[in-house]
């Protein structure tokens, strides 16, 4: 579809310099038009059928058909910062942990390395911050003040298992207390049982719940055993009113690959043919390398176009990613790779 570029490649938006690239980037809260809940067409959903040897020749050459060099590769870089959602989803989490969370989303590169790329006065800032419903009261007190949304993951996450009424409290406990972006969990025994007009019943009431907040579906591929049934969970997410769809919770062995993402922004793309309405994507889970992430972008590009360099309707899920982009950035300047522990994350 696309030549390998070697000498001053498209920047992210197709500017010719790397302030360009990153100036006219919303930071913040998705403002593309909402998905509204549509009828479930079975016959779409059924017709699905993905050859998965067609799939993954495809995305094996997402690393090779496209480079971005130099200057061009940082202007690459400060736009993969702005599609993060930072993310933080442990155990052991803290008040302390999120509020320095908020803090990097704020200011996710050191001065010095913006000052010498010319691109401080931007206010680069990551797409919004990701926790559990216990922390989102603190990340909305932290980030107030600025437009980094707060995304909650919500509905029994990771698993989805617990009650339905549970969950959908879940989602409206974390909506009432701020946030406004809500990634749900489907059931995943539902895609694997064919179960599918349960499946859509489950999402349009999570959508409902959801209120002004736009919600990210969240399918779970590690555990839906086909592409094809990747794809009809994605249709069946879309038509039941996603703002977004997304790959992983970052829990289950498998998470975002490209094959997968490629499978979803194929469906993102019929379905805006089908419908006319645009869908958001986010692969989250093991993208922890600046060349991940521009393998991820170069998709989004050749896929779905220029449209989705942009975090109202493109979103990493991240957490160490961060760390590498900030290297990378810092090699560009100083042409030397820094220790990790000087771009420390919470």
């Amino acid at each position: 579809m696309a030549t390998k570029v070697k000498r001053k490649p498209e920047s992210a938006n197709g500017a010719s310099s790397k302030v360009e690239a990153v100036k006219t980037v919303p930071s913040g809260a998705i403002h593309h038009e909402r998905v509204p809940i549509g009828p479930l067409s079975l016959d779409r959903v059924l017709a699905l059928r993905i050859n998965k040897s067609a799939v993954e020749r495809r995305a094996a050459t997402l690393g090779t058909r496209r480079s971005v060099k130099k200057e061009w590769q940082a202007a690459w870089l400060l736009r993969a910062i702005t599609l993060m959602d930072l993310t933080t989803l442990s155990g052991d989490d803290t008040a302390g942990n999120v509020q320095r969370l908020c803090a990097k989303a704020r200011n996710p590169v050191r001065q010095d390395i913006l000052d010498a790329l010319g691109v401080a006065h931007l206010g680069i800032t990551t797409g919004a911050v990701c926790v559990y419903h216990a922390h989102v009261a603190t990340a909305v007190n932290e980030l107030r003040g600025t437009n980094i949304p707060v995304a909650a993951v919500s509905t029994g996450f990771p698993a989805g298992l617990s009650p339905l009424e549970q969950r959908l409290e879940e989602v409206r406990a974390s909506v009432e207390a701020g946030a406004r972006e809500i990634d749900i969990v489907i059931s995943r025994g539902l895609v694997l049982r064919g179960e599918w007009e349960k499946l859509y019943d489950e999402i349009v009431a999570f959508r409902k719940a959801c209120g002004e907040a736009h919600m990210k579906t969240i399918l779970g591929v590690g555990e839906l055993a086909t592409l094809t049934n990747i794809a009809r969970a994605s249709e069946v997410a879309m038509q039941a009113g996603s703002d977004f769809i997304k790959t992983s919770t970052g829990k289950e062995a498998s998470n975002a690959t490209l094959p997968v993402g490629l499978v979803m922004c194929r469906q993102i793309r019929e379905f805006k043919e089908a419908t006319g309405h645009d869908v958001g994507f986010k692969p989250a889970g093991g993208i922890r390398t600046a060349k991940q992430a521009l393998e991820w972008m170069f998709l989004m590009k050749e896929e779905l176009g220029d449209a989705y360099l942009k975090p109202d309707m493109f979103r990493f899920g991240a957490s160490t990613l961060l760390t590498d982009i900030e290297r990378q950035l810092e090699h560009h300047v100083t042409g030397r790779y820094a220790a990790a522990y000087r771009h420390p994350m919470p």
